[in-house]
Formats: C-alpha cells, sequence, structure tokens
C-alpha cells in the first residue's frame, strides 16, 4: 500500500486588541500589534483504508469544545471519524485566550467562534492535498534553550544565556534532542514537524505583540527558506521547562525571542538534512477515556476555601490592582464553579480524552496537560514503539501533570491550578499518565502489521 501525506495552513490570527493569555490573573494584557501571524498548520496521512489528520495551532491551548466542533466539521466535509483528528497546540503565550482558565485572559468571542471552523478548513484541505510521499527522520541536538524551572531554578544573567556556549546547569532535565520529521514527494519538501519540549515564554507580561513565541518565530523561518512547504512544531514534555530567558523587560525579550528562535530553527535544519526514509507498513488511531483520580475534597471543604479567598477580595481596603485580591478572585469564580457542580450531583472527577496515532516506527500520544520531563521520560523509557513523542497541550487544556517529587512538594503546579481550572488536584497523576499512555502505546502497537511491531 502507498503512503500518502498532505498539509495546508490556515490563518488564525486575530484581530488586534484582543487579550493576550498568560503570565498572571486579570493583567488585560491586550494586544497593540502583529509581529508573526498565526497558523493552524495540518498535515494529513493515509495509509491503505486509514487516514488521520494532525493539525498544530499557535494558540496556548484550546477548549474540548472546540476540539468537538473542528472534529465535526472535518466529519461532515470527509467522513473522518473523530479518533483520526488530534488538535494541537504550540503553548505560546503571545496569542488569545481559548482554553478554560479563568483570569489569565478574557476569551474573545467572536474569535473563539470562528476558531473551529479556521482550523478545521486547515485538516479538511490537507486531506484534499493528499499526495504519494515518503517519511523521513532524524534526531539532532537541541542545546542552549530549555531550564528546569523546578530543579534548576535560577536562570544566569541576559548577557551569558544569550552567548552561544551557554547550556544549564542540568541539562538532563530538560529536552536536549530534538525530532524531525519530513515528508517529500520526489525531490520536493512538502513539510515538516519538529518537536521538542520547552515551555515558549520567552517574553514577558509587558510585550503585547502577537506571536508564536521561539517556536513559531522558528518555523515562519524555515517554511520561508523552503517555499510551499508547511512546519508543524509539536510541543513535548514542557510543564516544568521554561526557555533560559523569560519575564524580563520588553526589549530583552524580544531581543532573545529572535536569538531562542534561530537557536531552535538551526537544530531542526540540522534533522533535516540528517533525516532518513523510515517505513511505513500500517498506521492507526485510538482515543481514550481515561478517569485519573483526585485528591478526596468535601462540599465543607471548597466552601472554607471559598470563604478564605472571598475574605481578601471582600477587604475594606481590597483594590483591584493588588495582586493578591487578582488572584483571590480566580479562585473565587473556580471554587463557585466547583461547588455548584457538587450541588448538580456532576463529577468532580470527569474523564480525560489521550489520543495516540502511530504511523510505522513514529508514536504520537497526545494528553491535555503541561507534562513534567520524568513523565515522558518513563514513557519512553517503556514504550513499544521504537519513536515514542508525548505530546502535550492537544484537544483541551487541563493543567499541568507533575512528577511525583513536584506532587509531593506542593504548590503551584500540583495544588493551585487544579483549582484555578476549576478542578481537583490529582492524587497520583505521574504514575497514573504514564501508565495510561503506554498502555495507549501497546493498544496502538497491536493494531499494526506483525511486520512493524517491536
Amino acid at each position: 500500500m502507498t503512503l500518502q501525506i498532505g498539509f495546508e495552513k490556515v490563518d488564525i490570527t486575530p484581530r488586534v486588541g484582543v487579550e493576550l493569555c498568560g503570565f498572571g490573573p486579570f493583567i488585560n494584557r491586550h494586544s497593540i500589534g502583529i509581529r508573526d501571524r498565526l497558523w493552524a498548520r495540518a498535515m494529513a496521512v493515509r495509509h491503505g483504508q486509514t487516514t488521520l489528520v494532525l493539525v498544530s495551532c499557535d494558540l496556548i491551548a484550546v477548549s474540548d469544545g472546540i476540539t468537538r466542533r473542528t472534529r465535526e466539521l472535518v466529519r461532515a466535509a470527509h467522513g473522518l471519524p473523530d479518533d483520526v483528528v488530534m488538535v494541537h497546540c504550540t503553548h505560546t503565550h503571545s496569542g488569545p485566550c481559548p482554553s478554560p482558565l479563568i483570569g489569565w485572559g478574557d476569551a474573545d468571542l467572536p474569535y473563539i467562534e470562528i476558531l473551529p471552523t479556521r482550523i478545521a478548513q486547515a485538516c479538511i484541505a490537507a486531506v484534499g492535498n493528499l499526495t504519494n510521499a515518503e517519511l523521513r527522520h532524524a534526531t539532532a541536538p537541541c542545546e542552549g534553550i530549555g531550564l528546569n524551572r523546578e530543579y534548576d531554578r535560577d536562570a544566569p544573567p541576559l548577557e551569558e544565556v544569550l552567548r552561544d556556549d551557554w547550556r544549564p546547569a542540568k541539562p538532563e532535565l530538560t529536552d536536549t534532542t530534538c525530532h524531525v520529521i519530513t515528508a517529500h514527494a520526489g525531490d520536493r519538501l512538502l513539510g515538516f514537524l519538529s518537536y521538542f519540549g520547552c515551555h515558549p515564554v520567552t517574553c514577558c507580561q509587558q510585550t503585547r505583540y502577537i506571536h508564536g513565541d521561539y517556536c513559531g518565530v522558528a518555523t515562519n523561518l524555515l517554511e520561508r527558506e523552503h517555499p510551499g512547504s508547511i512546519g508543524l512544531f509539536l510541543q513535548g514534555a514542557q510543564g516544568d521547562v521554561n526557555t533560559c530567558v523569560v519575564h524580563k523587560p520588553e526589549q530583552e525579550s524580544l531581543l532573545a525571542l529572535d536569538v531562542i528562535a534561530a537557536r531552535f530553527a538551526n537544530a531542526v535544519r540540522t534533522g533535516m538534512r540528517a533525516a532518513q526514509p523510515i517505513r511505513v507498513d500500517g498506521i492507526a488511531a485510538l482515543s481514550r477515556q481515561v478517569i485519573f483520580t483526585r485528591k478526596p475534597v468535601t462540599r465543607e471543604d471548597l466552601r472554607a476555601m471559598l470563604a478564605a479567598k472571598e475574605a481578601i477580595a471582600w477587604a475594606a481596603n481590597a483594590a483591584d490592582e493588588d495582586h493578591q485580591v487578582r488572584m483571590a478572585t480566580v479562585y473565587i469564580y473556580a471554587l463557585r464553579r466547583l461547588i455548584a457542580r457538587l450541588d448538580a450531583g456532576e463529577p468532580l472527577a470527569p474523564s480525560t480524552e489521550l489520543q495516540g496515532f502511530r504511523i510505522g516506527p513514529l508514536a504520537f500520544l497526545g494528553t491535555p496537560f503541561e507534562v513534567f520531563q520524568a513523565i515522558k521520560n518513563d514513557v519512553v523509557a517503556g514504550a513499544r514503539a521504537p519513536i515514542p513523542l508525548v505530546m502535550g497541550l492537544t484537544n483541551d487544556e487541563l493543567g499541568y501533570a507533575p512528577d511525583r517529587t513536584c506532587a509531593t512538594r506542593g504548590g503551584y503546579a500540583s495544588e493551585q491550578v487544579p483549582y484555578m481550572l476549576g478542578s481537583l488536584p490529582f492524587t497520583a497523576i505521574h504514575e497514573e499518565l504514564a501508565g495510561a499512555l503506554l498502555s495507549l502505546d501497546g493498544e496502538l502497537t497491536r493494531m499494526l502489521p506483525d511486520a512493524i511491531r517491536r
């Protein structure tokens, strides 16, 4: 059977003036200009009777509602079932807010209304562009970008990290290589995928320009170098990894953005040159609903937490410019929502979609979390697929999946963010997520012909 691949991209840049997402509660970070346009970039793959569609969006995240609507439109156009359409995000903090997080940037309703149609247009056109093609793969050194913010917390001065020879003190706690996948029709490069795990937060809360952060800037650059090609960036395990420059003043941030984007582009170029053909004798897709255990919390517990936060916001001297008041407000609205769900008899531990694609030796394992490196490492070590890629920010936004050490320590990622998202902290997300992804990987492997199982 012949492998067919198609690409397309659609502009998803919002109008200037929409609030940008990330960096803090109710900071009113409205955009003032477009530095780089945002894109939904889609790749369709067909082998035999199976067609898969993967779309990468220059967005911080999408809600499950946006994913459902996108899949509906693709199904109406091509008859493809939901489990073969994967909606992934790069996690840029310099774009609009289509995710459910309260206070981190108000969702622009007209933009949200049209967004699924634009994402679906990229998917639909990618299927329409299917042509006989070959896939190639390589890994390439990708250093001097990430720094683990949980275990290697102190970023060196700007002049140090912008030197080409800078490396973090603990590189083993970050990705030090990137995966590069290229698709060719004869001598023509149709498109490419780059996979790497690092928060794309080069810029700071003072910057108000729309762009796709370092990964978007790098992908745009590489596309210009290869006219007619389309590049998808796939965000890996980035829950505990920042770029080496973050939270600096605006001018320093914008300077560093180009430097770090150039480092990443250089790594991808190396991978593109080194990529070797891979054999694809089968493809497969699976979607599974998983319920992760949450910490037991009673209605009385939630009421007590709510009262404590209301006391901050309702104090006689409370001021809305006070960060503590703004943060308390995030909790107030989230806790009220949790209590309302409890009163309505709704589960406080809803199911979560995990989705996987298998394309020959490649396994794309999608989660809606900001995954920590240690979880990804466990999956890679135990996977049956020769090339397992653990992807965060896929199909939804459910906060962090912290490793067991961070979860034991508590704090922002493991305790605060779940409540801010209107959810409950996880009990054992490290073990449960790694186990669920390895199970998904195993199921995908069993769906392939015997000849390509490992």
